[in-house]
């Protein structure tokens, strides 16, 4: 029996291909399973005709995503302050989801999916991300991680405790005088 595949099949061909099989595996095993239909004349023919539809609806769509992709690629970088320690390593992470949020704040409809981040950012760094668009199409963003600067340190707090205590001296010795004058 004559079969053209819709799918690639192991170790008989791919999509589009016309081969000979027995007609028990076509009926049981090909047909049911959505990898193949019967090659018939009016079959080729509307599947000639899907096939073209596609291919058109195809084109349309990578068209699409390659004026998205032009328009990503001029992006500018993207910023993000965290805090983090001296060593450039951060308390927490800049994810796929935070890259996300930020272009979707100038304006585009890209899924956390679609951005390749194999693990999250940690450390204060400059990074070049990918974001998937479409298939065989992808664009660059720069992503840019910079330290939030903390100004309070384990030095201050001891300042400020000496301080407090000093100062409460102080007010307790200027009542005794007041008490004592």
């Amino acid at each position: 029996m004559k079969v053209i595949l819709t799918d690639f099949v192991q170790s008989l061909g791919a999509p589009g291909d016309e081969i000979d099989v027995a007609p028990g595996y076509a009926r049981n095993y090909l047909i049911p399973k959505g990898l193949g239909f019967e090659a018939t004349a009016s079959n080729r023919k509307t599947y000639e005709n899907n096939l073209k539809q596609r291919a058109r609806k195809m084109a349309k769509v990578i068209k699409e995503a390659e004026a998205q992709k032009v328009q990503v690629d001029v992006l500018e970088t993207f910023v993000f302050t965290r805090r983090a320690g001296e060593d450039g390593r951060l308390f927490g992470s800049v994810t796929s989801a935070d890259i996300e949020k930020a272009v979707a704040e100038r304006g585009f409809n890209i899924s956390k999916r679609q951005i390749e981040l194999k693990q999250p950012i940690k450390t204060v760094s400059e990074v070049e991300v990918m974001v998937k668009i479409h298939t065989g199409v992808s664009a660059k963003v720069m992503v840019s991680v910079e330290a939030e600067v903390i100004v309070e340190t384990e030095e201050h707090d001891k300042e400020e405790e000496i301080t407090e205590e000093t100062q409460a001296l102080e007010s307790e010795a200027a009542v005794e005088e007041e008490q004592a004058g």
